[in-house]
């Protein structure tokens, strides 16, 4: 009876480990929002995906996984997509930038003929990826929110479907701002 006991609790135990390190090895998203405050945000019920701009690093496949991920966010808020005549023009901006992040770690000291020092250089690559996402009124033609993510890529994740539409999800957590329910059809 203890050794069950036991077993059971090293695998709980087991368990929190592993999903907290998976939890960790994701990258974190930093998110910022804005919105004009003058916007009645009760006054839209409708929008298109009008425009998305990208880099070149972004794939054709990865593009359109933004674009349906943005749509459901909205439509799962109580807005209706209509190409004709929307309140809200969505257009996006998806950047995928190489990077190097470099260190320099050093000890001893440097001083002409009396000694030297040893610095040590390290560097890795990374791809810095950003997410804009813009809200304009579709009449005024004026921006009335942005959400932005930023996150360090260091892997391709093996689902990014899954990965895009939490990404999206987060940015859009915030839209539309001051309001704490959906809008009602």
């Amino acid at each position: 009876m203890n050794y069950t006991k036991n077993k059971i609790i090293i695998k709980t135990i087991l368990f929190i480990v592993l999903t907290a390190l998976v939890v960790s090895c994701k990258p974190t998203v930093k998110v910022t929002t804005d919105y004009d405050r003058r916007a009645d945000f009760t006054n839209y019920k409708t929008f298109s995906v009008y425009n998305l701009v990208t880099s070149l690093n972004v794939s054709e496949l990865n593009a359109e996984r933004i674009w349906n991920s943005i749509r459901t966010e909205l439509i799962k808020k109580g807005y209706v997509e209509n190409d004709l005549k929307p309140d809200l023009m969505i257009n996006v901006a998806s950047v995928l930038k190489d990077k190097k992040y470099m260190t320099a770690t050093g000890n001893g000291f440097y001083r002409p003929y009396l000694g030297a020092a040893n610095t040590t250089v390290q560097s890795y690559d990374y791809k810095d990826g950003s997410l804009l996402i813009h809200v304009t009124d579709a009449i005024t033609n004026r921006l009335v929110w942005e959400g932005k993510g930023n996150a360090e890529i260091t892997k391709q994740p093996k689902n990014p479907d899954e990965a895009i539409n939490n990404v999206v999800a987060k940015i859009m957590t915030e839209f539309p701002p001051a309001l704490t329910k959906s809008i009602t059809k």
